[in-house]
């Protein structure tokens, strides 16, 4: 009598993926602790963001069994950098990396706020939705990167960014408001050398290098100090 496969049991396959996502988890609380009422926000902005993935794609399919030590440990890790920093600018926020667990971990910060750009309006509603479900303190505005940093008036602490564009795109857009005492942390991954390197040609920068604490070859370039290399140049960074 053939017994049956029991890897191909519905049930047995979730109970799987949920203790995969629970290891996932605790792996990334160890790397970048939080508070209860932090975990409880970016538990509920989670489960929305596997909602809504079935109908708009906010992260690589490949990574959802990871998301916590992929994504949310990632972004985490940007306030061990900036500790006293309580206004943030998130440019391409995508699904809300870091844009949107920066909110979250900032929730008890007294006039702490997150500004989340995104040109997508599927993705804006999704964070305009997330910020909602946490009750973190942002606001998502829709609109090109390259069409709101020259006139964004409100002062900003930190400028951040992840996978949206090369290190020298990111650095013009960043730089009206480093220029004005903001700080840019950038995470980037294996490529960072050659994109500070091709950065360099246009741009006099003193870059500080962190390495990602959730391994890999992830980094996060610090910069607190943008000069164009030649004052003539008219470059800018747009948003592709």
């Amino acid at each position: 009598m053939k017994h049956p496969d029991r890897s191909e049991d519905p049930s047995s396959q979730r109970q799987a993926t949920r203790t995969k996502m629970l290891s996932d988890k605790i792996a990334a609380l160890g790397l970048t602790p939080v508070s209860r009422e932090t975990e409880s926000r970016l538990d509920r902005y989670l489960d929305l963001l596997r909602t809504w993935q079935a109908k708009t794609n906010l992260v690589s399919p490949s990574t959802l069994p990871h998301l916590w030590t992929r994504h949310v440990s990632d972004s985490l890790q940007l306030l061990t950098l900036a500790p006293s920093a309580r206004s943030w600018i998130d440019l391409g926020s995508g699904g809300g990396f870091p844009g949107v667990v920066l909110a979250c971990a900032l929730a008890e910060t007294s006039g702490a706020l997150v500004h989340l750009v995104e040109r997508n309006a599927k993705k804006a509603a999704f964070l305009r939705e997330a910020l909602r479900v946490t009750s973190a303190p942002g606001v998502v505005h829709l609109d090109d990167i390259g069409d709101i940093v020259d006139r964004f008036a409100e002062p900003i602490d930190c400028v951040t960014a992840r996978a949206v564009a090369p290190l020298n795109q990111l650095i013009g857009f960043a730089e009206p408001m480093v220029r004005k005492g903001a700080r840019a942390l950038f995470l980037k991954g294996q490529d960072v050398e050659a994109e500070l390197t091709a950065a360099t040609k246009c741009w006099n920068i003193m870059p500080r290098l962190h390495s990602s604490v959730t391994g890999g070859q992830g980094w996060i370039v610090e910069l607190d100090r943008i000069e164009r290399r030649d004052p003539s140049d008219s470059l800018h960074g747009t948003h592709t």
